[in-house]
């Protein structure tokens, strides 16, 4: 019974000692959708407040984006040249540093993580 309470306790201490998420930084987004983008903004997952991005990358291009929050889920959204807006929803920016959108003609969209 006293080594379950000492297994028990060590359990605690590693849950307890392990690091803080770093939330959300800076990151690279690739344009694999097949037409140029003109504007990409960006808002934290389920809020309606879009903020605009610097990064706004040409068919095949990449762009760096400066970027720091304490939140992993966000959602993008591009206008596309030709195509009106794209929205990729739930991106996860926590522990990656690139990501690749993609659209498909019928205007599915989906991201690749790198």
């Amino acid at each position: 019974m006293t080594k379950g309470i000492f297994a028990l306790a060590a359990a605690a201490l590693a849950v307890t000692a392990a690091p803080a998420s770093a939330g959300a930084s800076s990151f690279t987004v690739i344009n694999a959708t097949g037409a140029g983008l003109s504007s990409l903004a960006i808002r934290r997952t389920g809020t309606d407040n879009w903020q605009p991005l610097s990064a706004a990358p040409a068919v095949g291009a990449a762009s760096s984006v400066a970027f720091s929050d304490p939140d992993c889920a966000f959602d993008l959204k591009a206008t596309v040249a030709g195509n009106g807006t794209a929205t990729w929803s739930g991106i996860n920016l926590c522990g990656t540093n690139r990501l690749t959108l993609r659209r498909r003609p019928s205007g599915e969209t989906w991201v690749d993580y790198d």
